[in-house]
């Protein structure tokens, strides 16, 4: 059974940087794709960055030059820097994951493996 565990949220002023962490525990695919998604309140869910397990990243185009994904291979753990945090970065920021799986995609219905989110909030 896979469990996505998500850490780093938290509150910060605008200008500033935050690290979010994702652990996929028990994803035992040599082939993979971890993924960071974000909802704010009132909005559909949209997705932020995504990396596989060749180490091929994707941004969407509201983060690309302020946000960096970045991959611990054996530890099946996700990193997501965000530098530069905008208040409209403001939302929970969820972690997925799916295998067995070449593409890296933030495409949110190719993912089954999902955490259940960290807050994080950008203050102006």
């Amino acid at each position: 059974q896979v469990q996505v565990v998500e850490f780093g949220g938290g509150l910060v002023q605008a200008g500033g940087s935050l690290r979010l962490s994702c652990t996929a525990s028990g994803l035992t695919f040599a082939t993979y794709a971890m993924g960071w998604f974000r909802q704010a309140p009132g909005k559909e869910r949209e997705g932020v960055a995504a990396i596989n397990s060749d180490g091929m990243p994707v941004y969407a185009d509201s983060v690309k030059g302020r946000f960096s994904i970045s991959l611990e291979n054996a530890e099946k753990t996700v990193y997501l820097q965000m530098n530069g945090l905008k208040p409209e970065d403001t939302a929970m920021y969820y972690c997925a994951a799916e295998g067995p799986i070449c593409v890296v995609t933030i495409w949110e219905d190719h993912y089954n493996f999902w955490g259940q989110g960290t807050q994080v909030t950008v203050s102006s």
